[in-house]
């Protein structure tokens, strides 16, 4: 299937590694220009020469720190100029920490809120003006299965990734008259740094060795596996290509048959 991603100019947020990295080497190999940031400097450039050799595309590596709106503006108005407009946004960042909710103070909750509602209502802010002039767009939220289940012991993430999701929801209403698809995808238990550490985390809660933790996790997707980058790369590039042109306000799941609900 042909993406019709060439000439298409993506942004991806979080990309120096795990799901955003994924993302945004699935759209280089289908010919997209793109953009990629994350916080370190020397992470994401060394992402970006990943991707181009691995690719042959030509990408654009800039240090963003997504809680700060003057860094998010600074990187979509340096993209904006490199490459003379942006068709397609991935909202993307790592994850708060592990806890219950009633332990965090309210700092950690504006912490949490700043990393994950806040950048992205401030990324879909700065990049609409720029889609609408060029006649539409793309945006891709990332959240959690969380959004369907909460899952224990990540409250701080359970919570603001709910929110999320009803912004996606709303913002795909609110941007169709401008041409401007906002889906959001869902992943389970993907093999990255993250769930690496999240499997950390519950083994010392559990009291369990790490590959005893994973074994647990895994018992629980009916697949029968962790999910592999690569894999959620390919869907999220799907989703913010031309080829989903009649997708807006859905939410997709890739997650191994791990999620129980029926919607």
């Amino acid at each position: 299937m042909d993406l019709q991603l060439k000439g298409k100019v993506i942004l991806v947020a979080g990309a120096s590694k795990g799901l955003g990295f994924a993302v945004a080497h699935a759209l280089a190999k289908e010919g997209a220009s793109v953009s990629i940031s994350s916080r370190d400097q020397a992470s994401i450039e060394a992402a970006a020469s990943r991707i181009e050799r691995d690719t042959g595309s030509k990408v654009f590596a800039m240090a963003t720190d997504v809680r700060s709106a003057e860094a998010i503006q600074k990187w979509i108005a340096a993209c904006a100029d490199t490459f003379g407009g942006i068709d397609g946004l991935m909202t993307n960042s790592g994850g708060p920490p592990a806890g219950q909710a009633v332990a965090f103070d309210d700092q950690a909750w504006q912490d949490a809120a700043d990393l994950l509602l806040f950048s992205t209502i401030r990324m879909v802010r700065a990049v609409v003006p720029i889609m609408t002039a060029r006649g539409g767009g793309s945006i891709l939220v990332s959240t959690s299965s969380s959004v369907k289940e909460p899952v224990p012991n990540l409250g701080l993430s359970t919570v603001l990734r709910a929110s999320v999701s009803a912004l996606s929801k709303t913002l795909a209403i609110e941007l169709a008259p401008s041409k401007i698809r906002v889906n959001q995808i869902i992943p389970g238990r993907i093999d990255t740094d993250r769930v690496r550490h999240l499997d950390e985390v519950n083994a010392k809660k559990q009291s369990v060795s790490v590959e005893e933790a994973k074994a647990r996790a895994v018992a629980a997707i009916p697949i029968g596996r962790y999910g592999q980058a690569p894999e959620f790369g390919r869907v999220g590039a799907f989703l913010l290509s031309d080829a989903a042109s009649y997708m807006t306000g859905a939410t997709v799941q890739v997650d191994g048959g791990l999620i129980k609900s029926v919607l």
